[in-house]
């Protein structure tokens, strides 16, 4: 969530509001952010270790900003990280007038913080797991 009533992020615009598909169950957990990290300023670390949780999955968006700064501050955190390569994305950036694309911003991203910060898996590895 944004403070800035421009951002597409605000909580009174559209941009805010869940994806019918990722909507939360009706208890489950929801913790809002304000910056790049889900553990800055939120209650997330509080939550895990209170429960004695010690592994993270990590989804979302986008690669490069949020989901990479919370992947670094997981794991330096001490938690088994797992970031979803799959249930990730980017957008292309323009750096300096040169066009960069999402899947080169994405797979560099993901290879930055792979076996640094977390271990990077498809959804499909993921579940194999479990």
């Amino acid at each position: 969530m944004s403070k800035n009533r421009n951002s597409g992020f605000h909580p009174t615009h559209e941009g805010s509001v869940f994806k019918e598909i990722v909507k939360p169950l009706e208890k489950e957990i929801v913790i809002s952010k304000e910056v790049n990290s889900a553990f800055i300023g939120t209650s997330l670390e509080k939550y895990l270790h209170d429960r004695e949780i010690e592994e993270v999955v990590i989804t979302g968006l986008t690669t490069p900003h949020c989901i990479s700064t919370t992947t670094r501050m997981s794991g330096n955190l001490g938690f088994n990280t797992y970031l979803i390569e799959d249930a990730t994305a980017a957008f292309g950036i323009n750096y300096k007038g040169t066009y960069i694309d999402a899947q080169t911003i994405h797979n560099i991203s993901l290879a930055t913080l792979h076996n640094e910060f977390a271990i990077v898996l498809t959804t499909k590895e993921l579940l194999e797991r479990l």
